[in-house]
């Protein structure tokens, strides 16, 4: 367990060391060419070290409610399966599960690394299977997303369940075995139903152009009739009890409509069009992603003023770094490449970082 850092600054020295790599990728974007034989040698010892020296500072956390939020109730539930305690719970059931039978054999501390490790090691594995030699861009991507160290350390089981739904973007020829864990993912967190149907739908119709006017729509579809959609899924029964609270209001929180959160939300809806309307970019399994983003990020658009409607956010911004880089790492688009991929590494990173000085240093 890392327990030599100081908790108050778990977050800060995390934030600050992922602003030194994307500064280190920057300048050396500046020197080095994309398929220079140095460069790829780099991405690869970068990568390597990141995957690593991530899994084991989030991983070997200390055990706090006040900064990991949920973290300290997972640790109460886990010392009951150490003692024996029968799975109860009907919501989630699977992550009680999985709790269950880690509590048989290891530690606490072990159970968040091993659960680290099952979040994080996904994205390593799409970001390898489809980029091969340029998979750090990828995997570095997920790793500054705004929401990357909030459900690595606090929404655990919404993480652990979009990050099982990414992973098997990586074998997505295999079908049954896909199925099989989509199902097992959705035990882990029912909320990702949203994302799977969204997946099911691109294979029945897969038009990016008809997904974004759909978007388009449901931002003065919320505007204008925001309350109207919060009641109708909560009428439908989306999700479970918990999700109904968050919809409803029974749980009190801010209801204001967030302009800067649609605008985070853009910024995988602008790359989508810029490459695939602007550039005749054309990958069936690209425009997949991006209509189940599509999808799922107006849904969360038409509840944008629900309690915690973060929560229905992450459910689409779980593939904001892939649709991002996603085209970059396929095919040649501008000359010095490299230098535009660290440009966009970049500016996605500048969003994480201004939330972080601005948004949560408030709340400190």
């Amino acid at each position: 367990m890392i327990d030599f850092v100081t908790l108050k600054y778990y977050y800060d020295i995390f934030m600050y060391f992922t602003l030194a790599f994307v500064l280190v990728n920057f300048f050396h974007a500046l020197t080095l060419q994309l398929n220079d034989q140095k460069n790829l040698k780099f991405l690869r010892s970068a990568g390597i070290f990141l995957l690593f020296i991530i899994t084991l500072y989030l991983g070997l956390r200390p055990i706090s409610g006040y900064e990991f939020g949920d973290m300290a109730t997972y640790a109460s539930h886990f010392k009951r399966y150490t003692e024996g305690a029968s799975v109860t719970s009907t919501k989630d059931i699977m992550f009680h599960y999985y709790m269950k039978a880690t509590a048989s054999f290891m530690g606490v501390h072990g159970f968040f690394l091993l659960t680290e490790i099952l979040y994080i090691f996904p994205m390593y594995l799409i970001s390898k299977v489809h980029f091969k030699k340029y998979w750090f861009y990828c995997f570095f991507m997920f790793v500054v997303s705004f929401s990357f160290y909030t459900y690595g350390t606090n929404g655990i089981r919404n993480g652990l369940a979009t990050s099982f739904f990414c992973g098997l973007y990586a074998i997505k020829t295999k079908k049954i075995i896909m199925v099989f864990f989509f199902i097992l993912g959705s035990l882990f967190h029912k909320t990702l139903l949203l994302p799977i149907i969204a997946f099911a739908l691109t294979y029945v119709y897969n038009n990016p152009k008809t997904y974004l006017k759909g978007w388009l729509f449901s931002i003065p579809a919320s505007l204008l009739l925001g309350s109207v959609f919060i009641t109708l899924f909560t009428s439908l029964g989306f999700g479970d009890d918990r999700l109904a609270e968050y919809l409803t209001g029974s749980i009190q929180a801010d209801t204001r409509f967030r302009w800067d959160f649609l605008f985070y939300s853009a910024f995988p809806i602008f790359a989508g069009w810029y490459f695939i309307v602007k550039k005749q970019f054309n990958d069936s399994f690209y425009n997949q992603i991006f209509n189940t983003y599509l999808v799922c990020n107006a849904f969360w658009v038409l509840v944008i003023r629900a309690n915690f409607s973060n929560r229905f956010a992450y459910l689409s911004w779980f593939l904001m770094a892939i649709i991002i880089i996603y085209p970059l790492l396929k095919k040649q688009f501008f000359n010095n490449q490299q230098l535009i991929i660290a440009k966009v590494v970049t500016a996605y990173f500048a969003f994480t970082f201004l939330m972080f000085l601005i948004y949560y240093a408030d709340k400190n």
